[in-house]
C-alpha cells in the first residue's frame, strides 16, 4: 500500500447513506418522513406538494427508538440515514432524476388503493435508469375497510392482529403491487418473505396516518445499508466536500444562502468553494455553516446550528457573499488544495449537462430555481410545447418585450412557475397581446397553458367553419318546382353535408362541374333558416337558372368548393366537420380529381 492509500484509509468513515423517497403526487411520500420527523412541513407546501427537494436527517438512535426491537443500535456501522424527499409530480423527473443518481438507496411510496399511477411507473424508470436499489413502501393501508390500527407498531404484528376479512382486502392490494413490479421487471414480496434483496425488491406496508410499519421501514433501510453499502459509504472524511444545491434562499442577517447536500469530504467556515451560477460558476468564501437539528428539514426549519465543519452526508445552509445568482441543482466543490480553474472547469463541466434547450419560435419561461426552470422544460417537451427562452428569476417587461416577437398567438406566452409580475411587466404584457400564466404547481401551469391552446385552436376552427364553404350535396324533387326562375324556386332534399344561404350551386357533366346558380334563401315549413343539413326536405331559391334549362327536376346539385376551400377542408379541418360532410368532400374531390389528379392538393 502506497503512503497515499495509507492517509486515505486511515482518514475514511462512513458516511450517512442518502435515501430518496420517490412516488407518485398525493401517494404520502413528505406525510411518511412527517412521521418519522413528527412535523409537518406537508401543510406549509403548494398544493401539498413538494415542489423542491429537502433533506432530512434521521441519526441511528432514532431510528433505533422508533424502530424499537426490530433494530440494535450495536449492529450497525452507519450513522443513520439522510432522506431526501423528491417532488411526486411527473414534471420532476429531472430533479427526481438527480435525486436518483444523489441517493444511495430509495423508497418507493404507493398507495395501497390507488396503485400504480402514471408517476409511479417513472420513478421505477428512473430507479432503473440510475440503477438505483429501493424499497416499496405501501402505503395508506389504514384505509382498508375493516382495518384495526395499531399506532406505531411493526407492522407483522398489526398485520396478524386484524380480521381475516381486513387481511385478506390487504392481501389483495399488496399482490396487485407486486404483481404490478413483477410487470416492470422486478421480482417482488412482502419484505419479511425476501431472502435476497439484491435479487428481489421488499415491499412494506405503512401507514404515514398512524405509524404502522415506519419501524419495519427504517429497519430495513438500515439493514440494507449496512449490509450490501458499506464499502460504498467509505469516504474520505478530511478531503474537500463536494454537493449538490437544493435551494437559494434569502436567510436574515446572511443574504443570500445555499441550502446544500453534502455527499462527499467535508466543507469548513473561511474555506473557499465554487457554486454553480446562472451566469457563471461563482467563486466565494463560506461565511458560516449552518445545520438544522437532527430529524429538523432544511426547507423548514427556521432555527439552525452554526457549526465549523460539516462531512457528508448532510444537509446544510452555506452562507457566503455573491450567492444571489447560484441555482438550485448546480454543483457545490470545495477548492482546498486544487487550483481554482480546475474546479471551476468541473462545476462548468457539470452545469452543462442542465442546459435547457431552446428554439426560434417558442413560450418564455421562467422559474425560481435552476431546478425548476429543467423540471419546466422537461414538462413542456412531454407536452410538445416549444421554448424559445428559459431564464431563473422573476417575470420583467424584458420578458414581455421578447414574448411578444412570437408569430403564432398562442407562443406570445409568459410561463412562471413561483415567480413574481414585476413593475411594469404585467401592463406592458397587456399592450401587447402577451399571456402570463402563473403557478406554484408546474403540472397545473402546464395544464392551464394546454387548456388555453385548445381553447384558441377551437376558436380559430369556429373562425374559420365560419368562413369557408362547407360540403353539400342535395336532389330536386319531382313535381316540386314552385317558381321556374328569377329566383328557381325548387323543392329540395338534402343527400348529404350543409346546403347554406350564399352558397355557389354547381352541377356536374361527367367530371366537369359547370356553375348553375347561388343560393338565394332557404325554407323549412314556410320558415326562412340559413342552412339546411342532410336528410331535410326544405325549399330553396336559387339565383340563376331556369328549371327545365339550367337545371331538372331529379338533378343532383353541389355545393361548390373553392379549391383552397377543399385543400382546407381535407389537410386541416377533416376532423372537424361531421362525417356526412366528409363523405360529401370526399365524393366531390373524387370528381374534380378525375379530371385533374392535383386538384386541391
Amino acid at each position: 500500500m502506497s503512503d497515499t492509500d495509507t492517509t486515505q484509509a486511515s482518514s475514511s468513515g462512513l458516511r450517512t447513506p442518502i435515501v430518496a423517497v420517490l412516488g407518485h403526487v398525493d401517494h404520502g411520500k413528505t406525510s411518511l418522513l412527517d412521521k418519522i420527523r413528527g412535523s409537518a412541513v406537508i401543510e406549509g407546501e403548494a398544493g401539498a406538494i413538494t415542489q423542491h427537494i429537502g433533506a432530512t436527517a434521521v441519526p441511528l438512535d432514532t431510528v433505533s427508538r422508533v424502530a424499537g426491537s426490530l433494530v440494535d443500535p450495536t449492529d450497525f456501522d452507519l450513522p443513520g440515514l439522510l432522506f431526501i424527499d423528491t417532488p411526486g409530480h411527473h414534471s420532476f423527473t429531472t430533479l427526481r432524476s438527480r435525486g436518483g443518481a444523489l441517493a444511495d438507496i430509495a423508497v418507493l411510496v404507493i398507495d395501497v388503493t390507488d396503485g400504480f399511477q402514471p408517476q409511479t411507473i417513472e420513478a421505477i424508470k428512473i430507479l432503473q435508469d440510475s440503477s438505483t436499489p429501493f424499497v416499496v413502501a405501501a402505503n395508506k393501508i389504514d384505509t382498508v375497510p375493516g382495518w384495526n390500527p395499531r399506532e406505531d407498531s411493526p407492522v407483522q404484528g398489526t398485520y396478524d392482529a386484524q380480521s381475516d376479512r381486513a387481511r385478506s382486502r390487504l392481501d389483495e392490494r399488496l399482490y396487485e403491487l407486486i404483481g404490478e413490479l413483477s410487470d416492470h421487471g422486478f421480482s417482488a414480496d412482502l419484505y419479511w418473505r425476501v431472502q435476497d434483496f439484491q435479487k428481489n425488491v421488499g415491499v412494506v406496508p405503512v401507514s404515514a396516518m398512524t405509524g404502522e410499519g415506519i419501524p419495519d421501514l427504517l429497519t430495513v433501510l438500515m439493514g440494507l445499508s449496512q449490509r450490501y453499502m458499506k464499502e460504498a459509504m467509505a469516504i474520505d472524511v478530511e478531503g474537500p466536500g463536494a454537493g449538490t444545491v437544493l435551494e437559494v434562499k434569502d436567510e436574515k442577517g446572511f443574504g443570500a444562502t445555499v441550502d446544500v447536500v453534502l455527499y462527499d469530504g467535508t466543507i469548513r467556515e473561511d474555506e473557499t468553494i465554487v457554486v454553480g451560477g446562472t451566469n457563471e460558476p461563482i467563486v466565494t468564501d463560506v461565511r458560516a455553516l449552518l445545520q438544522p437539528r437532527p430529524l429538523a428539514e432544511i426547507r423548514a426549519e427556521s432555527r439552525f446550528d452554526r457549526v465549523e465543519e460539516v462531512s457528508a452526508a448532510a444537509g446544510l445552509k452555506i452562507a457566503a457573499p455573491d450567492l444571489e445568482a447560484a441555482m438550485a441543482g448546480a454543483p457545490v466543490r470545495v477548492v482546498r488544495d486544487r487550483e481554482i480553474d480546475d474546479v471551476i472547469r468541473e462545476v462548468e463541466a457539470e452545469l452543462a449537462e442542465v442546459e435547457v434547450s431552446t428554439e426560434e419560435e417558442g413560450v418564455v419561461v421562467k422559474a425560481d430555481t435552476l431546478g425548476s426552470l429543467e423540471a419546466m422544460a422537461n414538462a413542456l417537451a412531454e407536452a410538445e410545447i416549444p421554448v424559445m427562452r428559459a431564464e431563473v428569476g422573476d417575470i420583467a417587461p424584458r420578458d414581455v418585450s421578447i414574448a411578444s416577437t412570437a408569430d403564432d398567438p398562442i407562443h406570445r406566452t409568459i410561463l412562471g412557475f413561483n415567480v413574481e409580475v414585476l413593475g411594469d411587466a404585467k401592463r406592458h404584457a397587456d399592450e401587447n397581446e402577451v399571456r402570463i400564466f402563473r403557478n406554484e404547481v408546474i403540472y397545473q401551469l402546464v395544464e392551464g397553458y394546454d387548456e388555453f391552446v385548445e381553447d384558441s385552436r377551437k376558436a380559430q376552427q369556429e373562425t374559420i367553419l365560419e368562413n369557408i364553404t362547407r360540403p353539400g350535396r342535395f336532389q330536386l324533387l319531382m313535381d316540386h318546382t314552385f317558381r321556374q326562375n328569377d329566383p328557381a324556386v325548387v323543392g329540395v332534399e338534402v343527400l348529404g353535408g350543409t346546403v347554406r344561404n350564399n352558397a355557389q350551386v354547381a352541377k356536374f357533366e361527367g367530371n366537369e362541374p359547370k356553375r348553375v346558380g347561388r343560393v338565394k334563401g332557404i325554407q323549412e315549413q314556410g320558415e326562412d333558416v340559413e342552412e339546411a343539413r342532410r336528410g331535410k326536405r326544405v325549399s330553396v331559391a336559387i339565383d340563376g337558372p331556369t328549371v327545365g334549362r339550367q337545371i331538372e327536376e331529379g338533378d343532383e346539385l353541389w355545393i361548390e368548393i373553392p379549391e383552397k376551400h377543399a385543400k382546407i377542408l381535407e389537410q386541416e379541418l377533416t376532423e372537424d366537420i361531421p362525417a356526412d360532410e366528409r363523405e360529401v368532400l370526399q365524393m366531390y374531390l373524387d370528381k374534380q380529381r378525375r379530371r385533374d389528379p392535383f386538384w386541391g392538393k
